[in-house]
């Protein structure tokens, strides 16, 4: 009775998993629909776009030409308007010796006079125009270096930016690689585990094969969870660098394992990108003279240090244009007006209106102000002498990066082309095995063993390819010729050097 009961809920059962079966499918697919996949053009041209720190950098160079403006507006001439009213309530009394009224009065007499009426009215229109003022021309060129600067800075700003989605994007495709392999070592463990344990209910298997690898898949386990937490920092990273809100949706394009360094005709279009965008040429590196003789005229740091350098000379220069005269025309328009009792505008039709014009040159010459200038200009100067200091540190510093980055590059990419014959190699090995494994002529743990060393030495070509991945794009921002941020300059550099 019991197993006529059970027949009959079979075929409830198989409709409850198939039910759970097509859901899981339909979340997947629509998992995937909601993905945003990038390309690692694209995710840099969105990072360029949106990204918060060359926002800020742009809107920084903003701030710089409008004082660039600022500093252009003390040439031109300055119009003042100035107008006022005052109601007396008492009228200001002074008092003049009575003998200016009466010459028969004593020198002691006094007679109070009222001084204006009940209204006052008084406007003025006043014009300078300098005609010389050092301070401010050299005020004008200290400004415009800023801006030079502050638009260097953008370029660094995107330099650095393009180059971080560069690192995430091949660190991401590197995780997902150490994910893939981890996901099929436990899936390899996991059969065997169950094949191991049914031969040896029956005697065929002995318990240290069963323990050996049930320890096995106990440490793969938690290197699986840790591999799929990678992936999603790495993507929570990079969707940040993007400016994207749904970052845990965000994929990219491409395979670090299944790429060609040696001929760029052999990868698919997602790998192609990825070698083009970085001027992939088939296996070249940089000449190390070109790299030096770039770094040192495009690199963003070592230009900005060097505007920073002008920058501070042209504080020095106005500095010392203090000491310098300043020549000013300048020209006033008075009008003044009183009256009594109710106030009327500037006394319209009463005739107490006085009218004056005055022009003039004013010439201004600092003769002494205490050591305060003297301090100010050896201020200046002692920034001008760190400045230099720093811009001749920083060119050898980036000569040193440079010859690392190409020494690293040229390793990486020896080791990819090894790896990959290793690669080759475990594939055939792992052929092997599993022909004399399906023959009897070798053990679950020979195999086992062939397919690990066959997965490790897929990871070590993927490590070897991301290594050389990073080195380009370090070396890019390094000799200051970034795609898409310098895309002219890149171009120019491809056309007019042949690489060997």
């Amino acid at each position: 009775m019991m197993q006529i009961q059970a027949r009959k809920s079979l075929p409830g059962i198989f409709t409850i998993y198939l039910a759970l079966a097509v859901g899981s499918g339909l979340a997947r697919a629509e998992a995937q629909e909601n993905q945003m996949v990038f390309g690692i053009e694209e995710a840099v041209r969105t990072a360029l776009g949106a990204n918060p720190d060359v926002v800020a950098a742009r809107l920084g160079l903003a701030e710089a030409e409008e004082l660039v403006s600022e500093a252009w507006s003390s040439v031109y001439p300055t119009v003042d308007l100035n107008a006022s009213y005052s109601r007396n309530i008492s009228a200001p009394v002074n008092f003049l010796p009575a003998a200016i009224f009466d010459p028969t009065a004593g020198p002691d007499d006094y007679i109070p006079v009222r001084f204006g009426a009940d209204n006052q009215w008084a406007s003025t229109i006043s014009v300078e125009q300098p005609l010389l003022r050092p301070s401010v021309f050299v005020g004008v060129g200290a400004a415009s270096r800023f801006e030079d600067l502050q638009e260097e800075a953008v370029r660094g700003q995107s330099h650095a930016v393009a180059t971080r989605v560069r690192l995430l994007y091949y660190q991401l495709l590197l995780s997902r690689e150490q994910l893939r392999l981890t996901e099929n070592s436990v899936r390899r463990v996991r059969e065997s585990l169950r094949e191991t344990r049914a031969r040896n209910e029956t005697g065929l298997a002995s318990d240290y094969d069963l323990l050996r690898l049930e320890v096995e898949l106990a440490n793969l386990e938690p290197n699986l969870r840790r591999a799929e937490n990678s992936v999603r920092e790495i993507r929570r990273q990079l969707a940040i660098e993007l400016d994207v809100p749904e970052q845990d949706e965000i994929t990219v394009r491409g395979a670090l394992a299944e790429m060609d360094l040696d001929n760029l005709e052999d990868n698919d279009p997602d790998n192609r990108e990825i070698l083009e965008f970085m001027g992939f040429q088939g296996g070249d590196l940089e000449v190390p003279e070109y790299a030096l003789r770039m770094a040192g005229e495009l690199r963003s740091d070592l230009r900005q240090l060097e505007l920073n350098r002008d920058l501070r000379q042209a504080e020095v220069r106005l500095e010392q244009a203090s000491y310098l005269p300043e020549v000013t025309l300048f020209g006033n328009y008075i009008i003044n007006a009183q009256d009594n009792g109710s106030p009327n505008f500037f006394a319209r039709g009463d005739g107490q209106r006085a009218y004056t014009r005055i022009v003039g040159v004013r010439v201004s010459l600092p003769v002494f102000q205490g050591f305060k200038r003297v301090a100010r200009i050896d201020q200046k100067r002692a920034a001008l002498r760190s400045a230099e200091v720093q811009s001749q540190r920083g060119r050898d510093m980036a000569r040193a990066q440079v010859k690392s980055l190409l020494e690293f590059s040229g390793e990486a990419l020896s080791r990819a082309r090894a790896q990959r014959l290793a690669v080759e190699q475990a594939t055939r090995g792992f052929e092997i095995a599993s022909a004399q494994y399906r023959e009897g002529l070798v053990s679950q743990f020979e195999l086992t063993d062939a397919e690990v060393a066959l997965r490790q030495s897929e990871f070590n070509y993927a490590q070897a390819v991301f290594d050389y991945l990073v080195a380009r794009a370090q070396l890019d921002e390094a000799t200051g010729l970034v795609p898409l941020v310098d895309q002219d300059a890149v171009q120019t550099a491809r056309e007019g050097y042949e690489l060997p």
